[in-house]
């Protein structure tokens, strides 16, 4: 049986800070972030870690952690990604990281913690550990892991490890059977080669597999992908597929990604293939804040009819700050029409509930004919459109008194109708909430699809 995947470095505790910006400082010519949310997550060795459990993998953290909040959390947060850590103990503060954001993008980042501190002696746990790995990364932050003498010691032992460099970490243990230097870091380590081309690149991964005795070199190149040197042959370039989101932990998704590779039983090549595909991936999803992101409450979950039903929904997204919308209708021989209002409704928000005519309630509005179909069925149908989340019966001729018992954030009606004519927005106003029009594709009614039935039977 394959021992677990190793993780070994520095673990930081990153903070995503994120808000609203609708204002400039009137001191200094600074945007104002109205913060909304704080969401904690493993950084560092940390986030390479989490990375490589992706998939119910064995994972093993050695690490040095501080005795303070900073430390605790991290701590908690890795175990609850199913992470077991071997601490070596941190005499000092866990070093974090905290990004502030607005509108999906980064406007500051505050280091706090910033220098290396003493790390404690490798333990016994920590070097078999390492020693029963099926492979081994190294993610170095610089912080005083990868030079403990202990740590050196027992990954020389190791059978294949992968060693992700830092500027100001230790130089690499010999005998590496992949190095992952990004293309800055290969410049730094190398300045006497000038240039930004493949044969830059080539030239500072051979010298750097010469002076580190590492079997290859994969010097990853962002946007451009990657490219492996091993021995003379001419070098390995793999291009990355297009990707535009946040790069933020993509050097540890791919020393993560490779690193798994190896262990599979993949060479280095296959490993830097499946890499670069793994963080071009990881890019395009929104990086590390969203590959470690608050699970969504609606994950999972399938949507479900009933006012209680409804309710829950609500708390979840409300307890996570998330905006609740509602929308109301007969929805009576669904066609395009509510199928665009609906969608557009749903993405308003973070939950869309449907205040639903019952048969009665239609009944008394369009005639006895109506509906065409039964309150049972048209529910079922729109709680199979993945817009919907949830949809209430009501009997009355409005939905004033459901909504009044939901209080949703913001209802929303096809453009048909004028705000002026909605009962609804004096309502929302009353806690704060919105009556808002959508766009509604004109041609479409259920009165008209009813027409064309009848008169196509006729004939």
């Amino acid at each position: 049986m394959r021992g677990p995947i190793v993780v070994v470095g520095d673990t930081l505790l990153d903070r995503d800070v994120e808000g609203r910006v609708e204002r400039i400082c009137p001191d200094a010519p600074v945007p104002v972030v109205d913060a909304d949310r704080d969401h904690a997550r493993p950084g560092g060795a940390g986030l390479a870690a989490v990375l490589a459990a992706d998939g119910d993998r064995d994972v093993v953290l050695v690490t040095a952690l501080g005795g303070d909040d900073a430390g605790e959390t991290v701590a908690a947060l890795l175990a609850d990604r199913g992470v077991e850590v071997v601490d070596l103990g941190l005499r000092g503060t866990t070093p974090e990281k905290v990004r502030v954001r607005a509108d999906g993008r980064s406007l500051l980042r505050l280091d706090r913690g910033g220098e290396a501190s003493a790390v404690g002696e490798c333990s016994p746990e920590a070097a078999t550990a390492i020693a029963g790995a099926s492979a081994v990364l190294v993610a170095d932050y610089g912080r005083g892991i990868t030079s403990e003498p202990g740590v050196r010691a027992a990954l020389r032992s190791s059978t294949a490890f992968v060693w992700d460099p830092h500027p100001r970490g230790a130089a690499p243990v010999p005998g590496a059977r992949l190095a992952t230097p990004n293309a800055k870091e290969a410049a730094a380590l190398v300045p006497g080669v000038e240039g930004d081309g493949f044969a830059a690149h080539t030239a500072r991964a051979r010298e750097l597999a010469d002076r580190w005795q590492a079997a290859a070199v994969a010097v990853t190149l962002g946007r451009a992908g990657a490219l492996l040197a091993t021995g003379d042959v001419p070098p390995l370039v793999v291009p990355a597929d297009p990707a535009d989101g946040d790069p933020c932990g993509a050097g540890d998704c791919f020393a993560a990604a490779a690193t798994t590779a190896l262990a599979a039983g993949a060479l280095p090549s296959e490993a830097v293939v499946a890499a670069v595909a793994a963080a071009s991936s990881f890019v395009a999803a929104g990086g590390a804040f969203a590959a470690l992101a608050p699970p969504d409450p609606l994950a999972g979950r399938t949507p479900s009819a009933g006012e209680a039903a409804a309710l829950d929904l609500i708390g979840r997204v409300r307890a996570r700050d998330g905006t609740v919308v509602a929308t109301g209708g007969c929805f009576d021989l669904l066609h395009a029409g509510h199928v665009s209002v609906l969608q557009a409704a749903r993405a308003l928000g973070d939950c869309l509930v449907v205040c639903l005519n019952s048969d009665a309630s239609v009944r008394r509005q369009k005639g006895e004919g109506r509906p065409f179909v039964p309150e049972g069925d048209r529910a079922a149908v729109l709680l199979a459109l993945g817009c919907v989340d949830g949809v209430v019966l009501f009997d009355e001729d409005t939905p004033l008194a459901l909504l009044d018992r939901l209080r949703p954030d913001i209802f929303a009606k096809g453009a048909d109708y004028a705000v002026a004519d909605l009962p609804e927005a004096a309502l929302l106003a009353e806690w704060g909430g919105q009556a808002v029009v959508l766009p509604y594709l004109s041609g479409r009614s259920t009165s008209r699809l009813a027409q064309e039935v009848l008169a196509r039977s006729a004939r």
